[in-house]
């Protein structure tokens, strides 16, 4: 099963959603190099489906785009949350490992109250970088055996 990149997404300041970039320089054992949420922890990368996005949109969120959800990298082609934890995923020039799915919601989520309902919690999942390299849009994601 492969998938491909729509977006690569950067945020300065943790809790903001982040914005679209051209490309991304992805570190080992760190993560998206000048995102607010890389460092050396099991949640480097944070991934979540165009598929995810579009649900939200069809409750009501309208304008959402990629980045909104705070992801890192907004993918399409993939069932995300279905990959088992230590899935090894060829994504671009980096290989990653799916290092947890979902998360606590924080309080105050905007997209929560804007909607009244947040896909990230449920439907994202966060990476750890094992080889680095450049991700930009339109890259391939591959599930490695």
């Amino acid at each position: 099963m492969t998938g491909k990149v729509i977006a690569v997404n950067i945020s300065e300041k943790t809790g903001e959603m982040k914005k679209s970039i051209e490309q991304g320089l992805f570190i080992v054992e760190h993560g998206l190099e000048g995102d607010a949420h890389a460092r050396n922890w099991h949640r480097q990368v944070s991934l979540l489906a165009q598929e995810s996005i579009d649900k939200m949109i069809a409750l009501g969120g309208d304008g959402l785009t990629a980045g909104n959800f705070a992801e890192n990298i907004t993918t399409q082609g993939i069932v995300l949350y279905e990959l088992p934890v230590g899935t090894r995923l060829k994504i671009g020039d980096t290989l990653q490992e799916v290092t947890q799915i979902g998360k606590k919601c924080h309080s105050g989520c905007e997209i929560s109250q804007k909607v009244g309902d947040c896909v990230m919690p449920r439907e994202g999942i966060f990476t750890i970088v094992l080889e680095g390299g450049i991700i930009k849009p339109g890259d391939t994601i591959e599930i490695q055996e």
